[in-house]
């Protein structure tokens, strides 16, 4: 995918039938309209970000991102006009075709409540003790740098970060204690019909097979 924003652009197509955001399952309009009532959403913040989608990185742009010396380091292209050099996201994306291929990698974004997205960031995945859930009744916790999503969704995302770690070798985003925790997701929460019916769209449109998820739908006969 050429770009973070064409990605955006084929989501929404592919999304038309099943409007429905990852972590609280929240219904949206065309216009891409959090209808918060439909999951019992309660913003910690009435800001806009609480009421529309976003388009969330499953594995975050830092998190991969921090493999590319251009996020790290700079580079000598990326200098603003009045000659102040940068780095991070906006370096990488400027001087890195194999970073603009990662972070519009189809297969890696979900659709998101905004405020979610935000208050998410890049958080990794893990169980978190407790259940202090802070958008109403969205099965969604955030502390210490950790997420723990809800379990319908725990087995999408362990082979979204399986799926990025296979495409992407070298780029460090499956650690091995994390490995642990996601093949374990990915036992217990299967592939569903609509995890098998995205995963084709994308390949149809991005040109690629997410090699994790054909296997376990061709395994549960989807």
């Amino acid at each position: 995918m050429a770009s973070f924003g064409t990605a955006k652009k084929h989501l929404t197509e592919i999304h038309a039938d099943h409007r429905s955001t990852l972590y609280c399952g929240c219904s949206f309009d065309d216009a891409g309209v959090v209808e918060r009532a439909s999951c019992g959403y309660v913003p910690v913040s009435e800001g806009a970000r609480s009421r529309r989608v976003e388009w969330e990185h499953v594995v975050p742009a830092q998190a991969f991102g921090q493999a590319f010396p251009a996020w790290r380091d700079g580079h000598p292209e990326c200098v603003d006009r009045r000659g102040n050099a940068f780095r991070g996201r906006p370096c990488a994306r400027k001087v890195s075709e194999a970073f603009r291929h990662m972070e519009a990698d189809l297969y890696n974004l979900q659709p998101a409540v905004g405020e979610v997205n935000e208050r998410r960031g890049a958080a990794t995945p893990s169980m978190i003790p407790g259940e202090n859930r802070p958008f109403g009744t969205c099965d969604f916790e955030v502390a210490d740098g950790k997420v723990e999503p809800r379990p319908a969704v725990r087995g999408d995302i362990a082979r979204t970060y399986l799926y990025m770690d296979q495409a992407y070798p070298g780029r460090g985003v499956v650690s091995r204690k994390n490995r642990k925790l996601f093949e374990a997701w990915n036992e217990q929460d299967p592939v569903d019909r609509w995890e098998c019916e995205r995963a084709r769209r994308i390949a149809r449109v991005q040109g690629n097979v997410n090699h994790v998820v054909e296997q376990a739908c061709r395994d549960a006969k989807l």
